[in-house]
């Protein structure tokens, strides 16, 4: 499997995934301008998509949507607790409620893992084909029923939203850290790493921490924290919000 990061943060978040025989768009988080420009710069174009998953209803994850699928007519799988909201910018024609803890397309399986944020029926995604990777961001915690789930996967693309400390000595507003750090907002580094360290396995590849605050983390800090809890060979990279990030398991 492929995953082209085309982008991940509070501004956009949108990500390529590449199967043996699927190309599938998870969130549609920036334009259809800019979605198209980003996909032609590494040969691939928007009609190429097999079909879309999307993680929540929040902006920053489908601000594309309703324009990608009009102008391309993809279908779009969600959640069946997703669809009232999604049917808001999206024709029912063109989408396709997932009943079931688990779908399968072809030799494609998909299992969704059900996430702890404020927006409904919001979830990640364990694909596997040949392959496996786990995409989840956007949560307050991760699930003992989930972490079973994504025990020793090829690939984790995972939230590492913000430092902690950062966090408070920072500029939000007193509600908004209380948002970030609560039970349905974001995961921490140390939150991220500590997850980790139950789930990976001997078959894992690659690590992504992916939707990084621009204001209360870093890049540097959030390697370094995960990696020193880790304390593995196994190449972890920081997702960036303003270019593409490509990995490969």
């Amino acid at each position: 499997m492929k995953a082209i990061i085309l982008g991940s943060g509070s501004k956009g978040n949108s990500t390529l995934l590449l199967t043996d025989t699927k190309k599938i768009l998870i969130d549609v988080g920036f334009s259809y301008p800019k979605t198209k420009l980003i996909l032609e710069k590494y040969n691939y174009k928007p009609s190429d998509i097999d079909f879309i998953l999307i993680t929540h209803n929040h902006k920053d994850h489908i601000a594309g949507l309703a324009s990608l699928v009009k102008r391309e007519k993809k279908f779009v799988y969600i959640p069946k607790g997703m669809y009232q909201e999604i049917n808001k910018i999206v024709d029912a024609d063109y989408l396709m409620p997932i009943t079931s803890q688990e779908l399968v397309i072809d030799d494609l399986k998909i299992t969704l893992l059900p996430t702890s944020h404020d927006a409904k029926a919001s979830v990640g995604f364990l694909l596997e084909d040949t392959k496996s990777v786990v995409y989840i961001t956007d949560t307050g915690y991760i699930s003992k029923k989930n972490l079973e789930c994504m025990h020793n996967k090829n690939m984790y693309i995972i939230e590492s939203n913000h430092d902690p400390k950062m966090l408070m000595d920072g500029p939000y507003p007193y509600v908004l850290k209380q948002r970030v750090i609560g039970d349905t907002g974001h995961l921490s580094n140390q939150m991220t790493g500590n997850y980790l360290k139950e789930i990976i396995g001997n078959d894992t590849k690659e690590i992504v921490l992916a939707h990084l605050s621009e204001t209360n983390n870093t890049e540097e800090l959030a390697l370094k924290t995960v990696s020193d809890i880790l304390n593995t060979n196994i190449e972890i990279q920081a997702a960036k919000q303003e270019s593409e990030l490509i990995v490969t398991v």
